[in-house]
């Protein structure tokens, strides 16, 4: 069986493409995005509250903070 992939949409990124000031979220799907931009596509009409990448209903998992948020957190809960 032949496969060809006719368009394809890369939207999802991936750690080492990520400003190490930048928050990224995971969602339950398995897929990760900045925040802003994943923020941005649920706002949508659009979006219908899905991952962009498989159109499952997109829910949060966690958020990968940078050393200077858990800085904050760490000194605010001291």
């Amino acid at each position: 069986m032949k496969v060809t992939i006719r368009k394809w949409n890369a939207v999802a990124t991936w750690r080492w493409d990520i400003p190490e000031d930048d928050v990224c979220v995971s969602g339950k799907c398995g897929h990760n995005f900045h925040m802003h931009c994943i923020v941005e596509w649920i706002k949508q009409d659009s979006s219908k509250g899905q991952c962009p990448m498989c159109r499952q209903k997109f829910e949060w998992t966690e958020t990968i903070a940078t050393d200077e948020q858990e800085e904050e957190t760490n000194t605010a809960t001291a």
